[in-house]
């Protein structure tokens, strides 16, 4: 099976890896559409205010700037540990074995807006960029979607889509068996279901987190759904290419 999640508009600094070689990251077949990225934010960062604007940056992330001058030169560390927010806090990296990051690095991709796909483990450094930012002449849409979209097609198996509306429209998932979009909502007590937004991260985390740890061998919809309840997770199909993940958090929340 593969997970795909997706990134942090906020990032760890650092790393102690080595500066950024695009062959060392998952689908090399994208690593032109990749450099064609790298070159464009680059140059970009030679002009401070233009870059602001177009990545719609306030004063306070000026540093941002700096990361993306540097794509070429500064130090990487791993995808699953660069990235930060709501979703990867509660997946916890950073209490996860070597067994565990074995399991994410052949199971687990991030769908950055830099890089396209890459694996768990794929060493990236520090960047600024996401789906609403405005390249000038690129249109990350038309420079990723087909592109990532026929990628996804080739992979045979479960292909779980955790990712967030801004990056499906960077390279939708195939409509197929096997390939299903899991959205977090919440049940109220009248019965009415919910999409959710903050908690809607820390649920994905959690997730990714119990199948991390548990290392299932999931081929199926169906096995995704026999394992959830054992991992505490209540899932259901909510069409034939969706599933539900139920999530009380915002119910326990209110009455806390």
């Amino acid at each position: 099976m593969l997970l795909l999640l997706p990134p942090s508009e906020t990032k760890r600094t650092g790393g102690t890896g080595e500066p950024l070689d695009l062959n060392h990251l998952r689908y090399p077949s994208l690593n032109s559409q990749r450099r064609v990225l790298v070159r464009e934010l680059r140059s970009l960062a030679r002009h401070p205010e233009a870059m602001m604007a177009a990545l719609k940056l306030g004063r306070t992330q000026a540093g941002e700037v700096t990361h993306n001058r540097a794509l070429t030169t500064a130090p990487t560390m791993a995808a699953l540990d660069r990235y930060t927010g709501v979703l990867y806090d509660a997946l916890d990296a950073p209490t996860l074995t070597l067994a565990d990051r074995d399991w994410a690095a052949g199971h687990l991709l991030v769908h950055s807006a830099l890089f396209g796909p890459i694996g768990a483990l794929d060493p990236i450094p520090a960047y600024r960029l996401s789906t609403t930012s405005r390249l000038p002449g690129l249109v990350l849409k038309q420079h990723w979607g087909p592109r990532i979209a026929a990628l996804l097609a080739r992979e045979t198996g479960l292909v779980l889509d955790l990712r967030s509306a801004g990056y499906v429209a960077l390279g939708a998932a195939p409509v197929r068996a096997g390939s299903v979009v899991l959205r977090v909502v919440t049940e109220t007590p009248d019965g009415q279901v919910r999409a959710l937004n903050h908690f809607n991260k820390t649920a994905k985390g959690r997730f990714t987190r119990a199948l991390i740890r548990s290392a299932p061998e999931l081929a199926t919809v169906d096995d995704l759904l026999a394992w959830a309840p054992g991992a505490g997770f209540t899932v259901r199909a909510a069409g034939p290419a969706a599933l539900e993940l139920l999530d009380d958090a915002p119910l326990v929340s209110a009455l806390a």
